[in-house]
């Protein structure tokens, strides 16, 4: 069967500007133009779609949705199953928010305990999940899957002080890096501070901490698109800058 922008924006839930962007990305293509200049779209561009949706969904930026599809290595198939584990991940992340905002209702209206530990263990896996989402085969391959289930681990058996304290750091984090990239200079006290806030910041994940291991970070958050663009959001180029500030604090503390 096939659909005009119109027909397929309503079968998809999608806007016909929404089609049109995608056509002019290059992310999706229509079949044809018809002889009255309409996009018209076929099978293939509607399984496409779905494809689409469903990376759009797990939070994927168009620009690496575009990268997966147009890879020579893509499987439809492969990539259905992947799509299924991650929504069975996103599910149970929900149902434990769920559990999590029940049991808090039952806590403040019925008086039932409910310790402190309890009172995260939602957000936390929300956390660990939207991670394993984003960044995952990028870590497990470079770190191997054992590390980065320790780190999951840490991660879930923190306390709410650790919990809280984490949250403040990649703040902190952010806000000194800013400010110090306007220096200019990564060995200043101020991007020096930064340096080292990360470093504290990522020992609350990590299982134990080593200088090549931090070093190696800060060189994925300048090659790898995703790291860069988070970084780079503010301030383009303050990806670059902190992995020079990192390589710096490495050396001055050997």
């Amino acid at each position: 069967m096939e659909y005009t922008v119109q027909k397929l924006g309503q079968l998809a839930g999608v806007s016909g500007r929404t089609l049109r962007y995608y056509d002019e990305l290059g992310i999706l293509k229509p079949a044809r133009i018809n002889s009255s200049g309409y996009r018209i779209y076929g099978a293939k561009e509607v399984d496409k779609l779905q494809q689409i949706l469903f990376y759009r969904e797990l939070g994927l930026s168009l620009e690496i949705i575009k990268e997966i599809l147009d890879s020579p290595t893509f499987n439809e198939t492969v990539a259905l199953k992947e799509h299924r584990e991650k929504l069975i991940e996103k599910r149970i992340q929900l149902d434990m928010l769920l559990a999590n905002v029940e049991k808090t209702i039952a806590a403040k209206e019925e008086g039932i305990y409910m310790n402190d530990k309890e009172k995260f263990e939602g957000f936390k896996q929300k956390l660990i999940d939207e991670n394993e989402i984003k960044y995952g085969k990028e870590i497990r391959r470079k770190y191997g899957h054992e590390t980065v289930n320790k780190s999951n681990e840490k991660l879930k058996n923190m306390t709410p002080e650790e919990y809280e304290r984490i949250k403040i750091l990649a703040n902190d984090v952010i806000e000194t890096l800013h400010k110090a990239y306007l220096t200019g200079d990564p060995a200043s006290d101020l991007a020096q501070k930064a340096a080292d806030l990360h470093r504290q910041w990522l020992t609350f994940y990590w299982d134990s901490y080593t200088k090549e291991a931090h070093a190696g970070v800060a060189q994925m958050y300048v090659e790898d698109e995703r790291f860069k663009a988070y970084y780079d959001k503010k301030q383009p180029g303050t990806a670059e800058f902190l992995r020079d500030a990192i390589l710096v604090y490495i050396e001055k503390n050997k």
